[in-house]
């Protein structure tokens, strides 16, 4: 769901992830796909810190990438990327009023929950979701 658009023109979504495991992130327009699914989200309250500035990566993520050296670049430690607590809290909150939104409507979280794909011959201008 297209919850509101950033300074930088990109989009900022949520699945909610519950429902499809898509977290809070941005996107560009590009790919994106309008249906004519409608959801009032007026009771969804998006945190104000959230912005372009929160999903910058860290300095310390920045100088691996800017060394030049090839093998710190592919090198990960055996150490996944951590997810801190705020932003844990912030897809709570985000989380938690979308999922009223979702059960208040018939078959949506179906509808969200539901794999979707293109191929190569699909004219999706001709499309009506």
């Amino acid at each position: 769901m297209c919850l509101k658009s950033l300074a930088s023109g990109l989009i900022l979504v949520s699945g909610p992830f519950k429902v499809n495991g898509v977290p809070l992130k941005r996107v560009n327009q590009a790919y994106v796909i309008a249906t004519s699914t409608k959801v009032d989200l007026k009771s969804v309250k998006v945190p104000g810190h959230i912005d372009d500035n929160y999903f910058a990566k860290s300095s310390e993520q920045n100088t691996v990438a800017t060394s030049g050296k090839e093998e710190e670049f592919f090198q990960t430690n055996g150490t996944p990327a951590i997810v801190s607590d705020q932003r844990k809290k912030d897809q709570a909150t985000v989380d938690n009023a979308l999922l009223k939104v979702v059960a208040g409507q018939p078959m949506l979280k179906q509808y969200l929950n539901a794999k979707f794909s293109l191929t190569n011959s699909d004219r999706v201008h001709n499309m009506k979701f």
